[in-house]
């Protein structure tokens, strides 16, 4: 079977399947995790929430049939999960099958997932959420354009390596000096945890304007399918906006929809502009990531002949 490993100081081989979102990831995913008498592994941030099967794209019957798949539709919309969490919960499964002589299959879009996992991230503690929340707030009154410049005074370094309109990451650096005491150039700076995993990564490759219509098409299939009912579902569940599953692209146009504040046409609207920025900035990450082999599309229909190739990797 292929990878062969051994616990003796070899260290153990994965497959990694990346690409941006609608590039056919999870069908060819299954079909490798079928070959080798694998399992598939989830990595994407979005395909972890149970409640949006049909918004995040989950694997369908088709793949589920072919090979069990992991770490899909566990995490509840109110929970949270970092990178780091994610590498941890990631490494425990893939520890898990290797044990039993099953190869892990990880597919998905979410490149710092990858990342994470295969270089390791800096250990930041837990901040706690009323620090979260503060930060949130004063972004919101004051405008992430203010927030940078306190940003630039604590950590001029890494203020450098984003945008000053870029709200995420300038809150989580506010957030992470505040709950730690410790700038995150500081905590960068201290090494990075390394899984000993030997792997095989590619690459799914397409442009943006061949993915686009594919992009729309797979938005109005998810319609047909349910999703303004499914959003409409988890409302009843959990009606925070705020949420942490609510920020994903789909989730939070349907919810806007389905709360009756935008017309689902234009959360249809501004699911394909969100989806298609996304897969551009996907597109960017992966092709300037080290390591990674991009093949395009029809180069994975002869799988035979792939597994050959992944053989002499």
């Amino acid at each position: 079977m292929l990878p062969e490993y051994t616990d003796g100081g070899m260290r153990k081989k994965i497959i990694c399947l990346a690409g941006p979102t609608g590039s056919g990831k999870s069908a060819i995913a299954a079909r490798l995790g079928n070959m080798l008498g694998g399992e598939v592994l989830n990595a994407d941030s979005r395909q972890v929430y149970a409640a949006f099967p049909v918004i995040t794209a989950q694997p369908g019957k088709e793949e589920l049939l072919l090979c069990p798949h992991r770490l899909y539709g566990f995490l509840d919309l109110r929970d949270r999960i970092s990178a780091g969490r994610y590498a941890r919960l990631a490494a425990d499964n893939i520890e898990d099958l290797l044990a039993g002589d099953r190869t892990p299959v990880l597919t998905g879009g979410t490149g710092l997932y990858f990342r994470a996992l295969l270089e390791g991230l800096a250990d930041i503690p837990p901040v706690g959420e009323e620090i979260r929340l503060k930060w949130q707030e004063r972004c919101a009154a004051l405008g992430s354009a203010e927030l940078y410049l306190e940003l630039s005074a604590c950590d001029p370094v890494y203020a450098k390596k984003i945008h000053p309109h870029d709200r995420q990451r300038i809150t989580r650096a506010l957030e992470v000096y505040e709950g730690t005491g410790r700038n995150f150039t500081w905590w960068h700076e201290r090494g990075r945890g390394q899984n000993n995993f030997e792997h095989v990564y590619l690459g799914v490759e397409m442009d943006l304007e061949e993915l686009t219509p594919r992009l729309n098409r797979r938005i109005d299939l998810m319609l047909e399918q349910g999703a303004l009912e499914e959003a409409r579902r988890a409302m009843e569940h959990c009606a925070e906006q705020t949420a942490p599953g609510w920020s994903g692209i789909g989730c939070a146009e349907l919810y806007r929809a389905a709360a009756g504040s935008i017309s689902l046409e234009e959360a249809r609207s501004l699911w394909q502009k969100r989806t298609r920025a996304y897969a551009k900035r996907q597109i960017t990450w992966f092709r300037a990531e080290r390591g990674l082999r991009r093949l395009r599309p029809e180069q994975f229909a002869d799988l035979s002949s792939l597994l050959e190739q992944i053989k002499a990797f």
